[in-house]
């Protein structure tokens, strides 16, 4: 739920959890970050991780870089067995956790750019597909994976159109933000680690991310309708300021 930057450069870095907070909520269209115990818990995790890469000077783009390895990583040997859906399950809590901490890096250095906004952008939804890919090898049926996938991609371009399109800021919180994604597909590889490798938990596992799939596509849908219905058209090929 973090990015690794926004439309211009943030001039004052962030010395203080507070204003860490702060300038990350600046970031996502004045979110209040106190709305949300996800939001806040994810936030301070990351800024505490965050601050010892930053004192290093780790570039924000090697840190996105990691994550979606850690992704990659995990699809190649969730299929090895119980110790491989294991591993994989490790890897991907690592990998949610490393994505988390560019956007955090970024804002602690002082270098959140456009570009590395959109650059974060793409490794998450690149992480996002890796990630319901586990399904797959784990047995999960096709269909049921391709149609959460798809609902996970309207959900970030809608939600991505609306705040173009005026939204004041990131909407509302879903059940299928990108923590909740890993969770549905790290239980998965838990349960199939411990019971049984075999297609159960795969298609357990789909099933349960596409009913919150479409429960957080919901959400977003309504509230982007509350957000935007009174606002006039942008012109085309034009975004609000």
């Amino acid at each position: 739920m973090t990015g690794s930057g926004a439309s211009e450069p943030v001039v004052t870095v962030p010395r203080t959890r507070t204003q860490y907070f702060r300038a990350w909520s600046e970031l996502h269209g004045g979110y209040d970050v106190h709305s949300s115990a996800l939001v806040h818990g994810w936030l301070t995790i990351t800024y505490v991780l965050a601050r010892p890469l930053a004192r290093a000077r780790v570039a924000p783009t090697a840190v996105t870089a990691v994550g979606v390895l850690f992704a990659v990583l995990a699809l190649a040997v969730a299929g090895s067995g119980p110790w491989g859906a294991g591993a994989a399950a490790l890897l991907l809590v690592l990998s949610a956790l490393v994505d988390s901490l560019d956007g955090a890096v970024a804002l602690l250095r002082g270098r959140s750019t456009a570009f590395g906004y959109v650059a974060d952008s793409v490794a998450d939804r690149l992480s996002d597909m890796l990630v319901f890919a586990v399904l797959l090898v784990l047995g999960a049926p096709a269909p049921v994976v391709v149609a959460v996938a798809l609902l996970t991609l309207l959900h970030e371009t809608a939600r991505a159109r609306a705040v173009s399109a005026g939204m004041a800021s990131i909407g509302v919180v879903t059940v299928w933000e990108r923590p909740s994604r890993v969770i549905a597909v790290v239980v998965t590889l838990l349960g199939a680690s411990v019971v049984d490798t075999g297609p159960l938990f795969g298609t357990i596992g789909a099933a349960v991310s596409l009913v919150l799939a479409v429960v957080g596509f919901s959400q977003i849908s309504v509230s982007i309708h509350h957000a935007l219905s009174a606002l006039p058209a942008p012109r085309p090929g034009r975004t609000r300021e």
